[in-house]
């Protein structure tokens, strides 16, 4: 059987041509043109994916999104003319599992789609690893207490998913604790973008390594004196990232 995607694209030329590659790759596929087919379409049928334009008429994406992450965890791919961080967050905080900024090319496109449907058959989480993050390394030996991580004045109450920088409260969404729980068990590790990706790719979701990437320029904002030139939350090029002590001393 053939794997299903709806592309839901108001540009009449551009969904057609998005629909020729992904018919070329083997997908069947079904277009819409606004909102309110999209939703009722995949209410109806639902899709193995939905490719979705976040400007349609009638229902605009994020709202679709909302309303489908009420009751399906199908993946979404995201395309939209916005680039802006606020922009993208705000649609992966809504449920888009990841976005491509127009323009793009329509290969990397099936290859975002491919992408996708093959996560969303890994997600299972194997029983034996940790269930902060599958990824998340082992234990350091001695006794520790995991409910609390403290990395300087970063403090992080697994338990109660709080966070703390200088004993100032800090609000973070799920994906972004997941991420510094992973972290802040092992300060100054260098975790790669897919041992990160395999922290929120649990309970059925799909995402890609952009989400990472969005997920951390976010959690700057929040945990960083200068998010521009982090102290804490750095970037090892050409590997991933590592959370310090940063500016707190050693």
């Amino acid at each position: 059987m053939s794997t299903y995607v709806l592309v839901a694209e108001d540009d009449r030329k551009q969904a057609e041509l998005i629909r020729r590659y992904l018919v070329h790759d083997g997908y069947e596929v079904t277009v819409v043109h606004d909102g309110g087919t999209a939703l009722g379409e995949a209410t109806r049928r639902p899709p193995d994916l939905l490719v979705l334009d976040w400007m349609l008429p009638g229902l605009d994406g994020l709202e679709i999104c909302r309303r489908l992450r009420g009751e399906s965890e199908l993946p979404i791919l995201m395309l939209t003319a916005r680039s802006t961080e606020d922009d993208l967050l705000r649609g992966l905080d809504l449920g888009a599992d990841d976005y491509m900024t127009k323009p793009f090319r329509p290969r990397e496109l099936v290859a975002r789609v491919r992408t996708l449907l093959r996560r969303g058959r890994h997600t299972a989480r194997p029983a034996s690893q940790d269930p902060m993050c599958p990824t998340a390394p082992a234990a350091p030996t001695g006794p520790v207490d995991r409910a609390v991580l403290t990395v300087g004045r970063l403090t992080v109450h697994t338990d109660q998913h709080q966070v703390f920088v200088h004993d100032r409260p800090v609000n973070c969404t799920p994906g972004e604790f997941r991420i510094l729980c992973a972290m802040a068990s092992s300060p100054d590790r260098v975790f790669t973008r897919s041992q990160l990706l395999d922290c929120l790719a649990d309970h059925g979701r799909t995402v890609s390594e952009r989400t990472v990437d969005v997920h951390i320029l976010n959690l700057r904002k929040k945990i960083e004196t200068s998010p521009r030139t982090p102290q804490r939350l750095r970037t090892v090029h050409g590997i991933g990232y590592k959370l310090t002590r940063g500016d707190d001393g050693a």
